[in-house]
């Protein structure tokens, strides 16, 4: 049983009336008497809770940044009226703000019928999302006693990851189609695989003449090349500590999530296989051998529930399970920090066993507020931020610049700017005849 508001506030005012008018023991309890039968008299008309049953349907996955909608179907199956007031709970960050819990609801249900309810959920962050108990107060007629009661009703919405970089996808996509030689621009003498034989134009490179079908015609014929396709991408998340730093509000770890989405989608578009691996210390999520139809469902399901560790990553272990997956020439895209110690201590002695058969391209988020502290100069403290700024900007240069000098590509950029570069790195590799 519980009490309401109403309750308190009528039997403290009936106390007090009572009080200045006969100031004793058996006036008080000429006036609270009828307000506690008035209470039992509420409490027996109120519907019983363990008479009422929920449905929970809906969402089951939403992402990052936009609003899912779960219902809830109670049922009364009581033969009264049921007066309800709901707290259907969920975490925290189910929400953007707390402001936007709207997980309170109020039901007037009569006997024998059903009624729905809708609780709008717009997560703040990746992952599963979990229903808690459902609580329920069943009011009497009078609104002064309420029966309580909570029941389980399990519910998952799974918070997929935003990829805001979907934009860049149409532009990248018809670099891409210029690249096959499906529009009207075609880029000629690109790629490597074979596409088709045209005449000579003065500056062709003379290597792409085919003699045996300039016998077989009056004039000179060459070959066009297409960029390969059917070929392998491994791309890899590094989960461990350092991508836990947060840029803004997020931490690092989403904002290499959005590259690899975009490059999955810009890849499996060229037909192109791709795969997933997430590690730190030990295999996070692997996404392998799915179509070009499935690939983008299959990474995003893969990528939602992931969270750095807190842990250095072992990257001896995360080449050796690479080298698994990629068997053959690939390229493996490396998601990771250009931090100098973790890259001196853990990477560089390990790269070689990668880049002897693969091309190699790492990609490392840079965090705006350096270069905002590089520029400040106005106080004695913005002085000694700026320096520091500066330091780190250099270390960050000198160890791309060393993974450079070891036949890397190194992307280097800030969050926004990041997934069309790696997509134009990609596209470039294409080009050249390089994938």
């Amino acid at each position: 049983m519980a009490l309401t508001g109403r309750t308190a506030l009528v039997a403290a005012l009936g106390a007090l009336l009572v009080g200045f008018a006969l100031p004793s023991w058996t006036g008080v309890l000429a006036v609270e008497l009828p307000l506690l039968l008035a209470i039992l008299y509420d409490l027996a008309l109120a519907a019983p809770v363990n008479r009422l049953g929920f449905i929970r349907s809906g969402d089951t996955s939403v992402r990052l940044g936009e609003h899912a909608y779960v219902h809830v179907l109670v049922t009364n199956q009581s033969t009264r009226l049921a007066r309800l007031r709901i707290r259907d709970a969920w975490p925290p960050s189910s929400w953007q703000t707390q402001a936007e819990a709207l997980d309170r609801h109020t039901l007037r249900i009569p006997a024998a019928e059903r009624q729905q309810f809708t609780t709008a959920l717009h997560p703040s962050r990746r992952g599963d999302r979990k229903a808690d108990r459902i609580t329920v107060r069943s009011f009497g007629p009078l609104g002064l006693a309420a029966r309580q009661g909570s029941f389980a009703a399990p519910w998952t919405v799974r918070v997929l990851p935003a990829f805001n970089s979907r934009k860049h996808l149409p532009g990248k996509l018809a670099r891409l189609r210029e690249l096959d030689g499906r529009t009207s621009i075609l880029t000629r003498g690109e790629g490597t695989e074979f596409d088709s034989l045209r005449e000579y134009i003065p500056g062709d490179d003379t290597r792409s003449i085919d003699w045996r079908a300039t016998a077989r015609q009056s004039t000179v014929a060459v070959r066009t090349w297409r960029p390969e396709r059917d070929r392998h991408v491994l791309i890899v998340l590094d989960t461990g500590r350092t991508s836990a730093g947060r840029i803004g509000n997020s931490p690092r770890l989403d904002a290499a999530m959005d590259s690899a989405l975009l490059l999955a989608t810009l890849a499996s578009r060229a037909g192109d296989r791709v795969d997933l691996l997430a590690y730190d210390r030990a295999p996070r999520a692997t996404v392998k051998g799915r179509t070009a139809r499935d690939a983008l469902a299959a990474f995003v399901s893969a990528m939602a529930p992931l969270e750095p560790a807190l842990v250095e990553s072992d990257t001896r272990g995360l080449v050796s399970t690479a080298l698994r997956m990629a068997r053959h020439q690939s390229l493996v895209v490396l998601l990771t920090g250009l931090e100098a110690a973790p890259v001196g201590e853990g990477l560089l002695p390990v790269l070689s066993m990668l880049t002897q058969r693969h091309t190699v391209l790492v990609a490392s988020i840079s965090d705006p507020r350096i270069a905002e502290m590089a520029a400040s100069r106005g106080t004695t403290s913005e002085v000694y931020a700026a320096a520091a700024a500066a330091r780190t900007q250099s270390e960050r240069t000198q160890t791309a610049d060393q993974l450079r000098r070891r036949g890397l590509i190194v992307v280097d950029a800030l969050p926004d700017d990041l997934p069309p570069a790696v997509a134009d790195a990609y596209l470039s590799l294409k080009a050249t005849g390089r994938l």
